[in-house]
């Protein structure tokens, strides 16, 4: 069964996740990626997280078994119609075929992460940027995009040249070095003239593939709309991506929802002063093209870790000494970002945060403190970059994080569809764990396995936080235990719907 109120959005104007967690094309979503709202839960019994000692493992038969019995008809193809026995002997083959079958979903994420980089990127061109305003202003359908006439071929052709230019020479840009990889990964070898044109009519073929998938995401969510059954339209809103690539942008907007719960949750007495002192957080995302417009002016970041850090110590609920936060994470990109930046920080080097704000958005009050305030609790102001004046007039602010708390977050690369950290001490499970944008990705059934590998890394009476719709399962360890919804701004459904459950199962 499904529940909640999610919020999605196949065009929208700003923008997730979002990730702030993992997420997708700026233009095919809300701020938060996915405004949907965390329902259910399958889990099993639970108990606490901490980064030392544990072991990457992937989910035992008998925790799947509650999901391969709550949905039949979704049971892969090859598992279906087998015995116990027959299952037995399956099951960690085809977890492991598809964990790899996932991995390579992140390719096609890459390929959309440029894209973004293709429209909005300033650090490569002298063009204007394809901002979503021009995108909802283009003239004819979104298949017309390209075509003689519409305002975007011009200038979307000229950026696509010019990008592979830059590509074949990208000395310290990391965003171009980014962009070469994918290109080579495709077959063009950018050192040779006769490779760039094939690049460029690649790079416009994908921008168009883009605009047609979103075009089939706004015509689900139209039918979607029009579904009797509630059930049956929170089931397609909440597993909208399940076929797409595994995205990483992300944006700041999801976290300020995260520390509104966690207010929340600290009011009802459902967490105590200090108690929070492991956590993990699920595809925190990379802020590679920001979902907002894709601001490429500073380098790449990842923003959530730190922002729950912040918010925790900022509520009592958390010592800056003590709080140990484990991302886990598939993407080798956002892995590696972070034990980068750990390596950085044990020279002493600060980890910095740009933070952007547009000041034509009408923003909720709420929003801008929130803004204004980032960070404080874990690092000092620092002077931020300055944009180049073809974005036009934004806020912007830097915090640079100190290196102690750059320390205190450890990446740890696993699928939560088919992976779970186990842990010899039950004690050292996570106190809170935290998902936003991330299972918008999977169909129920894999869904399902999320939560259970969820529920095994949580203690008894810890928290799981999410904002996408999720499958809930009789004899489920994580119940209910509230929501709370924020609203960015007066944009149409720029919001995000956090819900919250708690393990009342036994520890195992």
């Amino acid at each position: 069964m499904l529940c909640g109120n999610p919020q999605i959005s196949a065009y929208s104007v700003p923008t997730h996740g979002g990730r702030s967690h993992s997420a997708t094309l700026a233009f095919a979503m809300t701020r938060a990626g996915m405004r949907t709202t965390l329902c259910a839960l399958v889990a099993v019994c639970i108990t606490a997280a901490a980064p030392k000692g544990s072991d990457v493992q992937f989910i035992p038969l008998v925790d799947a078994e509650p999901i391969l019995a709550a949905v039949p008809d979704l049971v892969p193809e090859p598992l279906r119609g087998l015995g116990r026995d027959g299952m037995a002997g399956a099951w960690m083959g085809w977890v492991a075929q598809r964990d790899s079958e996932i991995r390579a979903r992140l390719e096609r994420g890459d390929e959309d992460t440029l894209t973004n980089f293709l429209l909005f990127g300033t650090s490569f061109t002298r063009e204007p940027r394809v901002t979503l305003a021009a995108l909802s202003r283009a003239n004819g359908k979104p298949l017309d995009a390209l075509e003689a006439g519409s305002p975007l071929a011009g200038p979307v052709r000229r950026r696509a040249a010019d990008l592979v230019a830059s590509a074949a020479r990208p000395e310290q840009n990391e965003r171009l070095r980014f962009a070469r990889r994918i290109l080579e990964r495709k077959g063009y070898v950018l050192k040779t003239r006769e490779a760039r044109p094939k690049a460029v009519a690649y790079l416009l073929e994908h921008f168009e593939e883009v605009i047609r998938e979103n075009d089939r995401y706004a015509e689900l969510l139209k039918e979607a709309g029009q579904y009797k059954d509630r059930n049956q339209e929170l089931n397609t809103r909440s597993t909208l991506f399940k076929a797409r690539g595994v995205s990483l942008d992300t944006s700041w907007q999801p976290n300020l929802a995260i520390e509104l719960s966690l207010g929340a949750l600290q009011q009802k007495g459902l967490l105590a002063p200090a108690s929070v002192r492991r956590v993990g957080v699920i595809g925190p995302g990379l802020d590679f093209t920001d979902k907002e417009e894709g601001y490429d002016f500073y380098p790449p970041q990842t923003i959530q870790p730190f922002a729950v850090f912040d918010s925790l110590v900022r509520l009592g609920l958390s010592s800056a000494d003590s709080l140990e936060i484990t991302t886990l994470d598939l993407s080798d990109r956002v892995n590696d970002h972070i034990r980068r930046a750990r390596a950085r920080a044990r020279t002493g080097t600060r980890y910095t945060i740009e933070l952007t704000l547009d000041p034509a958005v009408p923003w909720k009050p709420e929003a801008v403190a929130y803004w204004k305030q980032w960070g404080s609790q874990i690092g000092t102001r620092a002077a931020p970059i300055q944009p180049p004046a073809e974005i036009g007039r934004i806020e912007t602010r830097a915090v640079g994080i100190n290196p102690a708390v750059v320390l205190r977050i450890t990446p740890r690369d696993l699928n939560i569809v088919a992976e779970r950290l186990h842990f010899d001490d039950l004690r050292d499970r996570f106190d809170l764990v935290i998902a936003t944008n991330v299972l918008v990705y999977y169909d129920l059934f894999e869904q399902g396995l999320a939560l259970q590998n969820v529920a095994a890394m949580l203690r008894p009476g810890g928290l799981f936080l999410s904002n996408d719709a999720l499958v809930e399962v009789a004899g489920a360890a994580l119940h209910s235990a509230g929501s709370a919804t924020m609203t960015y701004s007066d944009r149409k459904e720029d919001a995000d719907y956090i819900n919250w459950y708690q393990n009342s199962g036994p520890a195992r």
